[in-house]
């Protein structure tokens, strides 16, 4: 009985079938790298959002939804396109790394980038077993100069054989994620109403999404300066929970 089930096991399945098997593939890679579980340190920072809160800048609610808005308007117009651009050509991630260093000229956002990148990086070589990723991490010829993460998450994605749109929802799930996770660790507001806050902006991240998706690399810009001021004043707070 067991040899005709092992028998029955061992016949190919049919296309159908393998479509089916490699979505669902995608769909538990996805939500593994979504788990807060993940290793990648994304929750030791808050994207500004600490920075902006101590200097009375987010003192409710509504407040907290614009920043995040803003926020996410700027991520889709920063860190999508050279997330995308490394999906769809790994091979020029050193390039695209090095012009995302030159890019991010914010001391505290350029060295939250390079850390969660890393860990990233570090974390699926190490859970994926993947060879691309091993060349990264331990070639001399192959490694990141400064492993950014939005470079590093659209190699590891394309790694992963996660396609190009479920990798950007994923890239700005987590964004908004953070924020909003942040927000609740500093008492902003609650977890009921920020994730109540999450189910909302959805829609406005969906929005952005598909604006920015199509955006070349020579349109990377910066359109919330003010986020960025916020953020740059992380490292003179007098206490801090997060690293940025």
């Amino acid at each position: 009985m067991f040899a005709r089930l092992q028998n029955l096991s061992s016949v190919p399945p049919f296309a159908g079938a393998a479509n089916a098997e490699a979505g669902t593939k995608e769909g538990w890679l996805l939500w593994q790298l979504a788990d807060s579980a993940f290793p990648t340190g994304g929750f030791a920072h808050s994207g500004g959002v600490e920075a902006a809160w101590q200097h009375g800048e987010l003192r409710s609610s509504a407040e907290l939804e614009a920043f995040t808005e803003a926020s996410l308007d700027q991520f889709g117009h920063s860190s999508l396109p050279f997330m995308l651009a490394t999906h769809e050509s790994p091979e020029k991630l050193t390039e695209l790394d090095e012009l995302c260093e030159a890019f991010t000229t914010n001391h505290v956002a350029n060295r939250a980038s390079r850390l969660q990148g890393q860990a990233l990086l570090s974390s699926a070589e190490r859970i994926f077993s993947l060879p691309s990723l091993k060349e990264l991490r331990h070639s001399a010829g192959h490694q990141p100069p400064y492993s950014h993460l939005a470079p590093v998450f659209g190699v590891v994605t394309r790694a992963l054989e996660i396609s190009r749109e479920p990798a950007s929802r994923l890239f700005f799930f987590l964004h908004l994620r953070g924020l909003l996770a942040s927000a609740v660790r500093l008492g902003i507001v609650g977890p009921m109403e920020a994730q109540t806050m999450q189910q909302r902006l959805g829609t406005r991240a969906e929005a952005v999404l598909v604006r920015c998706r199509e955006l070349s690399i020579d349109e990377i810009a910066q359109t919330a300066p003010l986020l960025e001021i916020w953020q740059g004043a992380q490292d003179r707070l007098y206490s801090r929970l997060f690293q940025s």
